[in-house]
């Protein structure tokens, strides 16, 4: 594991399993961002607007409605670095993410260092808008 360069990142993560949610959290924490959670797509919903973040990670199968349409529906102020999270990583699945709007497809269990190494490019396009 590498420390970040870039500076800490608001980041919203949506996982409606709860030790999946937690572990994500404290090791995004761990890396030194800032995190918010929800546990479904509609709690999501409600809390993404307001929460200012820079990137969102979500889960592909949330119960309440996918992680495609929940990127699909929900309206931001402005635009987040979207990376979706699945237990399936097919051509067709990436695809889907991708014409969803996230900019990454995480297949799980991912390595902590693919995530991490997203979150920098996110960091460095963020530096780069300021």
């Amino acid at each position: 594991m590498s420390e970040i360069s870039a500076p800490p990142l608001r980041v919203f993560v949506v996982e409606n399993h709860e030790d999946t949610r937690v572990a994500l959290q404290q090791y995004l924490e761990m890396l030194g961002h800032e995190v918010q959670s929800a546990a479904s797509g509609r709690a999501a919903l409600e809390a993404l607007p307001r929460a200012n973040c820079d990137v969102l990670v979500s889960d592909i199968g949330l119960p309440d409605m996918d992680g495609w349409e929940l990127l699909r529906t929900v309206r931001l102020p402005r635009p987040i670095y979207a990376i979706a999270m699945s237990g399936f990583g097919m051509n067709a699945d990436r695809r889907r993410s991708q014409e969803a709007g996230f900019r990454q497809h995480l297949v799980k269990p991912f390595n902590p260092d693919h995530l991490e190494t997203m979150l920098e490019e996110a960091a460095r396009e963020k530096l780069a808008t300021v």
